[in-house]
């Protein structure tokens, strides 16, 4: 009774999140509108011209369009495989550690990066991978011509994808070690008493007791997955690798804030298409997922 006679204070206190919601996510939606009308903005959302779906066929029309998809998409599936691979193998390592005082030490340490903001990374990131930066005074120590890696369409895509797992790999380390250690260890304990080794372990027990929280990270990660870092890739691109570096995100910002005019509409249908599809990625994992058994993030 007293839980109930006080529920509407609980409930009050969800207005703010709520207003929130409202305000800055749903309302903005309507904005889609944009991507069928010839949006002049001193006529507004409905005194611009209805053009139905001339910007979705520019869209599929301009052969750029298919060249930062593609760009998108190899970059993005790059990230997430190894955003899974080293944070699971990480965390399987470091639970091997007894040492406690080195296993928090390195937790917190590999942890750090997430923090941090790309805008903040972006310049030691660039001048390491400099002309005269550490990386190509290795290479020349060893007797090597330097490299122009940010300029170079070979490395770049790499040096994205590095960059990317070494800032994040920390955060999946403390999912899946939070994850391992809630395993009994009652069972690992039959294991050994059953002639098991550390293998027969590790794959019998420890990563089917992880697969929840791996399968719920990587839908999370999907629906990332048509972003694909704006931040990041905006900060370190530029016009020398737009050819392999230049994703959805950006081409997007260009076309509409960026130097390359006001493009609202075209901006608009590739945004409506991405979301959509992004949508349909993760709304099929998530399926796939439940059919393995495995509970699902709705």
């Amino acid at each position: 009774m007293r839980n109930q006679k006080y529920a509407y204070q609980y409930h009050l206190m969800l207005l703010p999140v709520m207003a929130f919601l409202v305000i800055f996510h749903i309302l903005p939606m309507f904005g889609v509108i944009i991507a069928f009308e010839k949006f002049i903005p001193t006529r507004g959302f409905f005194g611009s011209e209805f053009v139905g779906l001339k910007y979705f066929q520019q869209m599929l029309k301009m052969s750029i369009s298919w060249r930062i998809f593609r760009n998108t998409v190899v970059i993005a599936v790059w990230k997430i495989a190894m955003n899974m691979v080293v944070p699971i193998t990480f965390s399987i390592l470091l639970n091997e550690v007894r040492v406690e005082g080195f296993k928090r030490t390195a937790q917190t340490i590999i942890y750090l990066p997430h923090f941090l903001s790309w805008v903040v990374l972006a310049i030691p990131i660039m001048n390491i991978f400099a002309y005269d930066g550490v990386v190509n005074n290795i290479v020349r120590a060893f007797g090597g011509s330097p490299i122009l890696f940010m300029s170079s369409n070979s490395w770049f895509r790499p040096i994205l994808i590095m960059t990317d797992v070494w800032k994040e790999f920390g955060f999946g380390t403390i999912v899946y070690l939070a994850a391992i250690s809630g395993i009994d260890p009652a069972l690992y304990e039959s294991a050994a008493i059953d002639g098991a080794n550390r293998k027969d372990m590790l794959l019998h027990i420890t990563i089917p007791r992880i697969l929840p929280s791996v399968m719920i990270m990587l839908i999370l990660q999907l629906a990332s997955l048509f972003i694909s870092n704006f931040d990041q890739v905006y900060n370190l691109y530029n016009n020398y690798v737009l050819s392999t570096g230049d994703v959805l995100s950006t081409y997007i910002y260009r076309i509409s804030l960026g130097g390359s005019g006001t493009n609202f509409e075209l901006s608009t249908a590739m945004n409506l298409v991405l979301n959509t599809m992004g949508l349909i990625v993760v709304l099929g994992a998530n399926k796939f997922v439940e059919k393995l058994d495995v509970q699902g993030i709705f």
